[in-house]
């Protein structure tokens, strides 16, 4: 085990333990890094609440939101060795565990929001989530995290040629470094909770989220211009540690797992919400929202697409979503 694990296991093993035990009463550990206002923050307080009233108190769930208990890496790392039961993480995060989560990254391979709702709600969805307990992570379910678009500094995005010399921050994720390489910007690296020092100090251009995260991360204090071109819609999702997992009896596993399905379309009904109160908000703090023509950058990005088309294990998942009807 790394250094920086074993420090972490040490540090956190008393307080973080992924499911305590008093008498007949488990509690499972969830810690995520948004704050509580979040859509997201908010399905999972709902699936705890389930939880709790399906086992009758015997199992439920303690959150720690705003990265209490580390960041987004750090929370993994944890809930892989067991020390953290539950945590949520952008789906291009789980790209790093296995290449399939690739897919969901991929530039307007999403024609709808229903569209997105049926991969994530199908059978699709299911392999993605049961495909990475090797690495000792299990998915429990997608939540919505909406459309990503550009926002920058000073300069609004209305055509692929404007992000031409822009450094424009992204996930670690490879596609979407590759997409912003293909509208012509710099893809640059920045863990989420760095991003606003960031902006205000000019190490990067602009970034690119949903409007939620704009509006509760506060970047919309920096970034004056957002462009909806809505190039990718890339899901949260919500893992337990396979650890913690096999410890839970199968009525328990039961109880959690209805919990999180119930708190799916809870939390899109809030995220639906959040956006349109993001919006409201940040365009009276001197936000202009620009709507540039989404196929300019479709077409753009196309050969990105044909070319994960063309991979072994990509392409046939690309033709399934395809497939699947809005």
């Amino acid at each position: 085990m790394k250094p920086f694990k074993i420090f972490l296991a040490i540090l956190f093993l008393g307080m973080v333990m992924g499911c305590s035990n008093a008498g007949h009463h488990k509690v499972l550990k969830l810690a995520h890094g948004l704050d509580p206002t979040h859509p997201v923050h908010k399905g999972m307080v709902f699936m705890a609440q389930r939880l709790a009233e399906k086992s009758k108190g015997e199992l439920t769930i303690d959150i720690y939101p705003s990265g209490q208990l580390g960041s987004e890496q750090q929370c993994v790392e944890l809930l892989q060795i067991g020390s953290l039961a539950i945590t949520k993480v952008s789906a291009a995060v789980m790209e790093s565990f296995t290449p399939k989560f690739k897919v969901l990254g991929l530039p307007y391979i999403f024609r709808s929001k229903e569209h997105s709702f049926n991969v994530f709600d199908g059978e699709i969805g299911k392999e993605l989530l049961l495909g990475t307990q090797e690495y000792w992570i299990r998915g429990l379910c997608f939540y919505d995290a909406g459309f990503r678009s550009f926002y920058t500094i000073d300069k609004p995005i209305n055509t692929p040629e404007d992000l031409n010399g822009m450094k424009i921050r992204v996930m670690k994720s490879q596609s979407a470094m590759e997409m912003v390489k293909a509208l012509g910007g710099s893809p640059t690296p920045i863990s989420w909770g760095e991003l606003y020092t960031a902006l205000q100090s000019g190490v990067v251009d602009g970034a690119e989220n949903n409007p939620p995260s704009l509006y509760t991360s506060h970047h919309y204090e920096v970034c004056k211009e957002y462009s909806l071109d809505e190039h990718t819609c890339v899901p949260d999702v919500l893992i337990i540690s396979t650890k913690v997992w096999n410890s839970l009896t199968e009525q328990e596993q039961k109880w959690l797992q209805e919990a999180a399905d119930e708190s799916v379309p809870v939390e899109r009904k809030y995220w639906a919400e959040s956006v349109e109160e993001s919006l409201r908000v940040v365009q009276e703090a001197g936000v202009k929202i620009n709507y540039p023509d989404k196929k300019l950058f479709a077409d753009k990005v196309k050969g990105l697409l044909d070319k994960y088309k063309k991979d072994e294990v990509l392409g046939d998942l690309i033709r399934r979503i395809e497939a699947v009807e809005d």
